[in-house]
């Protein structure tokens, strides 16, 4: 490679018919991410210099970022960041890597918290990164936020993407979902993101999501709904009267998690199952 002149078009044309030949679902999206990255600049960047000819240093850097993703390792792991909500956060392989449909979350919170009026309370369990609560902190500052996670270096992410954003007074707690809290904590709002692929499905998701998303993140057990039972059974100990249970699900699960809400008679009035942008259940909200 480094006995030619390469410029960022060729190297994008390169690398686009090379991440093809691999198999990945966006080679030329992926190559011109990676070499914004090596290159330290706006993707924007790329098209006012594709005849700049690279700095053999410069070359190398891409080369080794290329090579990465062609083993299938995420972009967002390897430039170390993810865009989520109009805002990029810290991610890493500690932590599960924000998707678009999360996003219905956020948006169901924000239905739900005043811009004004008193402080509610939120808590978010499972918080990985930190990109749902933190998006919701930046657009409803006035209220109160608690983040958990069972694993510390997820934590560590999440407050590394607090201080990045300005946010502060976000409480982070370390356990296993409720485990976490002390006793006799009320929220009027609990979010969560939990494992809800079945264990049979792993091996057949795809590489970038297989080898190298935390497997915790991901399996929910037999019937993808281990974690989903555990909270929706936990979590009317810790709402605040009229409080909201906020969690994704998986696109077939509506009538399940339902059936897991009418396992507590009494506790739940209402279990409303909401879409994603592409029209599938995404989001159940418990009330």
């Amino acid at each position: 490679m480094t006995s030619e002149i390469w410029t960022p078009l060729k190297l994008i044309t390169w690398a686009t018919d090379y991440f093809a030949g691999k198999g990945v679902d966006t080679p030329r999206l992926d190559a011109e991410i990676l070499l914004s990255h090596a290159l330290n600049c706006p993707r924007i960047a790329l098209y006012t210099q594709f005849e700049k000819p690279l700095t053999p240093f410069e070359l190398a850097a891409f080369k080794a970022l290329v090579q990465r993703r062609a083993a299938r390792e995420p972009v967002a792991y390897i430039t170390g960041k993810k865009a989520f909500w109009e805002k990029e956060f810290f991610v890493g392989p500690e932590v599960l890597i924000p998707r678009p449909e999360t996003e219905c979350l956020v948006e169901c919170a924000l239905e739900l918290l005043p811009q004004d009026g008193p402080p509610k309370k939120v808590l978010e369990l499972g918080a990985g990164s930190g990109a749902l609560v933190l998006s919701i902190a930046c657009e409803r500052p006035l209220h109160k936020y608690t983040a958990t996670d069972l694993c510390a270096k997820a934590l560590d992410m999440a407050r590394k993407n607090a201080a990045n954003l300005g946010l502060t007074g976000i409480v982070f707690a370390q356990g296993d979902w409720f485990d976490a809290l002390d006793q006799g904590q009320l929220f009027d709002i609990i979010l969560a993101n939990p494992p809800y692929i079945e264990s049979k499905m792993l091996p057949a998701l795809e590489p970038e999501i297989r080898e190298y998303e935390p497997v915790g993140a991901l399996d929910g057990g037999e019937k993808g709904l281990d974690d989903l039972a555990r909270i929706i059974a936990a979590a009317p100990d810790y709402l605040a009267p009229g409080g909201v249970l906020i969690l994704e699900i998986g696109s077939d699960q509506g009538q399940a998690v339902k059936g897991l809400a009418g396992k507590k008679p009494g506790c739940w009035k209402d279990c409303s199952i909401l879409q994603d942008y592409a029209g599938r259940d995404r989001i159940a909200r418990l009330s």
